[in-house]
């Protein structure tokens, strides 16, 4: 895994609503995932690619997973593409990734995991679906799934799925 960032990569972070920790801490977090994620997934970013990261509580992405996805409740992580690949290089505006807290907080402890890890997690999550990486069909998610374990344990992080009824939903 390399240890930073492109140079010309933009991860913009904004804490909308809920009890997230420090704005600096969630940069730390989602950064490193998000390095991880590019590095081990071997994903191609334009020049002066974007991703933007919107922490909130369940209340707003209850709304938003109504609106682009017909579920009347709240979820874990959404997320928007941005621009279409040219080839197979992404950006530069990848998209938005959303996160809702109380649902993140109330999985993590039912799964019995830290509320970091599982925010490293749902951030390669949020971000494969933003390189068009889905889990509609079995195949799809056998793939997604056996991506984001490889991602994860580049980061000491263990396997979310084993044992667990854990679904991520927010697509």
């Amino acid at each position: 895994m390399t240890s930073a960032l492109p140079e010309d990569f933009v991860v913009d972070v904004a804490v909308e609503a809920g009890d997230w920790p420090d704005e600096n801490d969630l940069t730390r977090l989602t950064e490193a995932a998000i390095c991880a994620t590019l590095s081990t997934g071997r994903l191609q970013v334009a020049e002066n690619s974007e991703v933007s990261l919107l922490f909130t509580d369940d209340a707003a992405i209850r709304k938003l997973n109504g609106q682009w996805r017909d579920k009347d409740k709240p979820t874990n992580v959404l997320s928007f593409p941005g621009s279409d690949p040219v080839d197979e290089t992404y950006g530069p505006l990848l998209g938005d990734i959303v996160f809702g807290f109380e649902t993140m907080v109330s999985e993590a402890r039912d799964m019995g995991v830290d509320f970091s890890d599982h925010l490293s997690h749902l951030t390669v999550h949020g971000l494969l679906h933003l390189f068009d990486y889905d889990h509609q069909t079995n195949e799809e998610a056998e793939l997604m799934e056996g991506l984001e374990k490889t991602i994860l344990a580049s980061l000491g992080i263990d396997d979310p799925y084993a044992g667990s009824p854990l679904v991520v939903d927010g697509n």
